[in-house]
């Protein structure tokens, strides 16, 4: 996965613009996208690991409306792959949740990933404002 030079800056810039609220939610969404799936039993461990963009819609809150942001899976981690602090897990049924941070703004996401999808629910403080909101991914 690589990590361009804006989105580093996004991140970098997070308390200084709107663009912030924009990109900690494409973060978020990522983080979302990493833990959702369909539940199923047993894949073998890792068979979710590559790279992932994650696409969030905010849902209720003052936060920008849709985002996207890669995320990498690598075993039962999920971390992040373009900005902020991401600590999370991924089960073998694809189950996972996700824990970001980026300066004083927060979220956690849980659902589902299966196959090269996956989908779930996010909810945090992003400069100040507290949003929830929705999160497709796709294995890219």
């Amino acid at each position: 996965m690589s990590i361009s030079a804006q989105s580093i800056t996004s991140f970098s810039n997070f308390k200084r613009s709107g663009f912030a609220r924009g990109a900690f939610a494409l973060a978020i969404t990522a983080f979302a996208a990493a833990t959702a799936s369909p539940a199923s039993a047993g894949p073998r461990p890792g068979a979710y690991d590559g790279n992932w963009n994650v696409t969030f819609t905010t849902r209720a809150g003052n936060c920008s409306s849709t985002n996207s942001a890669p995320f990498a899976v690598s075993g039962t981690q999920v971390s992040s792959a373009g900005g902020g602090k991401v600590t999370g897990g991924v089960r073998p049924n694809g189950t996972l949740a996700v824990n970001i941070s980026v300066g004083m703004s927060h979220a956690s996401g849980t659902g589902r990933l299966a196959g090269n999808s996956g989908a779930g629910r996010w909810s945090g403080v992003i400069t100040g404002d507290k949003c929830s909101g929705t999160w497709v991914a796709t294995r890219t």
